[in-house]
């Protein structure tokens, strides 16, 4: 039975793992012209309280096709895929949770929830709720489905509290947001909206890639001289010593 070692282990290889810097976005950590914040997180409203991204998830390569195929490729392809991105999440969260919860300012996260669908049809069928509540081990006994689409109809790349509805009241919880991958991230802002609307005190999260093109200015020689392998020892948020969002 292989382990989460070695399911996990070939996505060191290739994954790369964000780190604050000069022109890094503070809030999502997109690489940047300089600016502290990236275009989106500069003309979002931000709800989150850390965000912490486990690795880049560069278009057309490894990690993007990983996070495509769980979702749209063949059956055994997808469930494969599922296995592994699960094993990589609980990787991460074994060593790095509490450092979200750090500069999310709590000590630990009450309930775990991931992002939901922006349809309903979608959100029946999604495998992330499945990889979070069932199949990774730091986050299965915490996982509550604690928002749905709203049916609201929301411009896209637009964050809004009104994109999704609670289910229940939270009573001051702390809860971890999981999604799989941040692009500009209104989904994981408008869901972050709707948790505190509904009574969750702070709320931070986890998201597996942050999606990059390396065709944009730069990015490909930054890309190429990120350390590799992987470094699973250390995050994104390690330096981080207060909540910039």
């Amino acid at each position: 039975m292989p382990t989460v070692a070695d399911l996990s282990d070939p996505y060191g290889n290739f994954m790369l793992g964000p780190r604050p810097g000069s022109a890094i976005c503070e809030v999502c950590f997109d690489l940047t012209d300089g600016h502290r914040r990236c275009y989106s997180c500069s003309h979002a409203q931000h709800h989150l309280d850390a965000i912490a991204p486990i690795s880049y998830s560069v278009a057309h390569e490894q990690l993007h096709h990983a996070l495509a195929g769980y979702k749209r490729a063949p059956a055994r392809v997808a469930k494969r895929f599922e296995v592994e991105l699960a094993a990589v999440l609980w990787r991460y969260l074994a060593v790095h949770e509490s450092c979200i919860a750090n500069a999310s300012g709590t000590d630990r996260f009450h309930i775990v929830t991931t992002v939901p669908s922006s349809s309903t049809d979608r959100e029946r069928t999604h495998p992330l709720p499945r990889i979070v509540g069932q199949l990774v081990g730091p986050t299965r006994a915490r996982y509550r489905r604690v928002l749905r689409p709203s049916g609201v109809d929301v411009p896209a790349h637009t964050s809004c509290g009104d994109k999704f509805e609670p289910i229940g009241e939270l009573d001051g919880a702390s809860v971890l947001l999981v999604d799989d991958t941040w692009t500009t991230g209104a989904n994981a802002q408008s869901a972050a909206a709707a948790l505190k609307a509904a009574g969750a005190r702070v709320v931070g999260a986890v998201v597996i890639g942050r999606h990059l093109s390396r065709r944009h200015a730069d990015n490909d020689a930054r890309l190429t001289a990120m350390p590799t392998p992987f470094e699973w020892d250390l995050c994104a948020l390690h330096t981080r010593t207060k909540n910039v969002v």
